[in-house]
């Protein structure tokens, strides 16, 4: 499966932001859980500055499960909407990544089972997603790539939502299966083997597609 992997960690915060809340984003000795109790108490700059922090990391993760830019735009907003209505539930000895990747994993697995037989849109919005600049710049190459980045959606499009998941959170997101088990609340055990056996599925629909083309 070949895919141009973009760590949410990696993300750069959103332009445009007020100063004061674009400094309480990026200040590193802030951390989320500070955030958190800070926008349950009712200080909205503290709830801007977690959005602005992990906004473009959730649409990410979306994204990459839909492969369509308005549902992984609406899941994010949701995602937010439930956050904002959970701040109180929030147990700061727990990861806020893992607790909010959570909750954006579950919003799109659920969106995705209502939708399933859709086919994912083509990435010409955002190239820059799955192909990699670096290997094709234009010409016959980036046709070529752009081509099997769809055969990929299509392929990931056929696989049930819960090889799916792990699928898009290990190989093109590069979580580990340790992160991943907390988000999808399985055992690490689970989630290495339903890695294993996505792989496996991918392959097998990958090599089925491909054997059709002219």
């Amino acid at each position: 499966m070949t895919s141009h992997r973009r760590h949410p960690d990696e993300v750069r915060l959103p332009g445009g932001l007020a100063a004061e809340i674009e400094r309480l984003a990026a200040a590193g000795e802030v951390g989320d859980a500070m955030l958190v109790r800070q926008a349950a108490a009712g200080v909205q700059d503290a709830f801007a500055a977690l959005v602005a922090r992990y906004q473009k990391r959730a649409y990410w993760i979306a994204f990459h499960v839909f492969g369509r830019v308005e549902e992984a735009r609406d899941v994010t907003q949701e995602a937010f909407v439930r956050l904002h209505r959970s701040l109180d539930g929030y147990d700061p000895a727990r990861s806020f990544y893992t607790w909010f990747y959570r909750i954006v994993m579950n919003l799109a697995i659920d969106q995705l089972r209502k939708q399933r037989g859709t086919v994912p849109q083509s990435l010409d919005e955002l190239p820059q997603l799955l192909p990699d600049e670096r290997e094709a710049s234009g010409g016959e190459a980036a046709v070529e790539l752009q081509e099997q980045n769809e055969l990929v959606w299509r392929v990931l499009d056929q696989l049930e939502p819960k090889f799916k998941s792990v699928l898009v959170l290990r190989d093109i997101h590069g979580l580990s299966s340790r992160e991943i088990a907390p988000m999808l609340r399985i055992t690490h055990s689970t989630a290495r083997w339903r890695v294993h056996r996505a792989r496996m599925l991918f392959k097998e629909r990958w090599e089925r597609i491909v054997r059709r083309q002219p």
